[in-house]
């Protein structure tokens, strides 16, 4: 990419069966693609795509129909992340089986308890890597995989098969200089998330990674700072400072199933026992959605 890009994590909508509704994924995609115009979509890669509750065959089949759902129009980065680094690796060539761009594994807790080391995670993905090759995309996410600190995190960068990073910390220091020593060292690309995007691309990172409808006002966001119309994209950038963070006691998955239903993209419920928002917070949801690019507001 020579240009900020959007790495898109579609959700994943459940029949009533519980198995994957591919077509209500296929309708998601062709709206991902036609207005978010991501640099890559995700298949079953990070946690608010619900993949953690597939059965093995059923994750198989959400990388495949992604894949096929896509159909090459853009590329697709495939989430292999698992504590098994023999699982992630068997992952990985069923990614390369089906022709995909890159793979991507969160930086992983360890099973028998505390932080990993550096050491613990370099021999992991140093593990992978001789393994695939297929570039890896280092996915930070502190609560399901491990809180890396800056150091461990520029010396994974350094490795040769990583050439992607996602970053979830919405802390500005943090964001500020792993960008300087990672993306402007051309160590790896460097990726943050929604609240953080116009920061990181005003800085010189490679962009964000996030779900949909996040990903069409991302899109808005990029394309205001390209035009060089900053006070645009400041503006719309704030889009992200109540939404999605007002809704955020019933998790990111529900909140976003819930903003795709309001635009009429519907992508399921949540996976059970959970459940979405009640009606009145969808209300207020909506209320402040018709406030966004993404009913036309302003």
């Amino acid at each position: 990419m020579k240009e900020p890009g959007l790495i898109v994590a579609p959700l994943t909508p459940f029949t009533a069966t519980l198995d994957v509704d591919e077509k209500a994924l296929a309708r998601q995609i062709d709206y991902i693609i036609g207005s978010s115009r991501p640099a890559m979509i995700v298949a079953a890669g990070v946690e608010t795509q619900e993949y953690m509750y597939l059965s093995p065959e059923q994750r198989r089949r959400l990388i495949q129909a992604t894949i096929e759902l896509v159909g090459g129009r853009v590329p697709v980065m495939v989430g292999i992340s698992h504590p098994s680094f023999k699982t992630a690796i068997e992952l990985a060539h069923f990614a390369e089986r089906l022709g995909t761009a890159a793979v991507q594994l969160l930086a992983p807790l360890r099973p028998f308890a505390g932080p990993p080391t550096e050491r613990d995670l370099i021999a992991y993905f140093e593990a992978i890597g001789k393994e695939t090759r297929l570039p890896i995309a280092l996915y930070i996410n502190p609560g399901p995989g491990a809180d890396l600190s800056i150091p461990t995190t520029i010396a994974l960068a350094k490795l040769p098969k990583i050439e992607l990073i996602k970053e979830s910390s919405r802390d500005l220091s943090r964001v500020g200089r792993l960008i300087v020593e990672i993306d402007h060292a051309s160590h790896a690309r460097y990726f943050t998330t929604m609240q953080m995007l116009l920061a990181t691309i005003e800085l010189g990172g490679s962009g964000a990674t996030m779900p949909p409808p996040a990903s069409e006002i991302a899109r808005h966001i990029i394309d205001a700072f390209a035009a060089k119309d900053y006070a645009r994209a400041a503006k719309l950038q704030l889009q992200f400072a109540l939404f999605p963070s007002r809704w955020m006691h019933r998790g990111l998955a529900p909140t976003m199933k819930a903003a795709m239903k309001i635009i009429g993209v519907p992508a399921g419920e949540p996976y059970p026992p959970y459940v979405g928002l009640d009606p009145d917070e969808m209300t207020a949801l909506a209320r402040d959605l018709n406030e966004t690019v993404l009913t036309h507001g302003s």
